[in-house]
């Protein structure tokens, strides 16, 4: 290998979803085959040690394109350099704790993070948000770095898009593959709008192929709740599936989406589909020459605007409760 290694850096580095998502990294999934890439492993002084273990596992694969692998738990020499950063690591809801209190914690987090990339990383710098409440957090963090643009930040629709394209592959009878422009509009959490409307299958529309009851009824909200849904059957979260979408966001935004297709992606809104300019959102989007950008000109029908409207008013609403974390 002759190319100089991509810098990585993972935060939340001994928790299960960076457990899945490094072997991939690692692996080649993200920048390709011949890519090889030097990954740092970010976490909080009482995790260090299981990070330790994470790391052994990922020597002992003997990964070809694993350059260089450290360990650090200062954010200012992790992001150092960084060419690619995922911010995994957050806080969880504790028992009794409302969604407010989890923002404004997860904010004490993401603010120094977003203030060490902007100091500290390298100038194409691409950032993903999985930690939840991934859109505000990807806010506050965005917020923090300042000299860095804006579309370098992006919070992770695409576990809601795979789960809408596994849950009408399952109902069709149809490869996933072959399941083309499927949006989710707005945020990660229950209230946000898969939508089928553009959806294809060859030349039928998803629309076509599925009753509204369906899609009413069972598609969108269990799309919308399914990580609840597994923690009931699995007794866990929905670790490797997250860590799987956070792979395959990634990659497309560096090596391109296929052609005629798109993927949902939450970014800061630049004012498009009406909504507030600069709230992370999710829309559909394309990935050309390593840039994300949303897809224009599509006609929403009344229905789609009041599913859209209810995400920016829940999207307001954690801005205003974190508006003290925010420049």
């Amino acid at each position: 290998m002759t190319q100089t290694p991509v810098k990585v850096a993972v935060t939340g580095a001994a928790g299960q979803i960076a457990y899945s998502l490094l072997f991939r990294l690692c692996n080649g999934d993200v920048f390709g085959p011949d890519q090889p890439v030097s990954v740092t492993l970010l976490e909080i002084p009482e995790a260090i040690k299981a990070t330790e273990g994470v790391a052994m596992e990922l020597q002992d694969a003997a990964f070809p394109l694993l350059a260089n692998l450290e360990i650090d738990e200062d954010p200012n020499k992790a992001f150092d350099g960084a060419n690619a950063v995922f911010l995994v690591g957050a806080k969880p809801r504790g028992k009794g704790e409302e969604r407010s209190d989890l923002l404004a914690s997860n904010g004490k987090i993401f603010g120094p993070q977003g203030e060490a990339i902007n100091d500290h990383a390298a100038d194409d710098v691409r950032v993903l948000v999985i930690g939840n409440p991934a859109n505000t957090n990807a806010l506050i963090t965005q917020m923090h770095a300042p000299d860095v643009p804006a579309d370098r930040f992006t919070a992770m629709m695409r576990l809601d898009h795979n789960r809408s394209l596994a849950q009408i592959s399952k109902k069709v009878g149809r490869p996933v593959t072959d399941i083309e422009k499927m949006t989710v509009w707005g945020n990660h959490s229950a209230t946000q709008f898969p939508d089928v409307t553009y959806a294809t299958i060859g030349d039928e529309k998803v629309s076509d192929l599925v009753d509204n009851a369906w899609l009413e009824d069972e598609f969108m909200p269990r799309v919308a709740k399914r990580g609840a849904e597994i923690i009931e059957v699995r007794g866990k979260s929905s670790a490797a599936s997250a860590a799987s979408a956070g792979i395959d966001h990634m990659r497309d935004w560096v090596q391109g989406t296929p052609e005629g297709d798109w993927v949902s992606v939450a970014l800061p809104s630049d004012g498009s589909y009406g909504v507030d300019e600069g709230l992370v959102f999710g829309m559909p989007c394309v990935s050309r020459n390593g840039k994300w950008e949303v897809v224009e000109g599509l006609e929403l029908s009344d229905y789609q605007r009041k599913n859209i409207q209810a995400n920016v008013e829940e999207l307001r609403a954690e801005r205003e409760a974190v508006a003290d974390l925010l420049r």
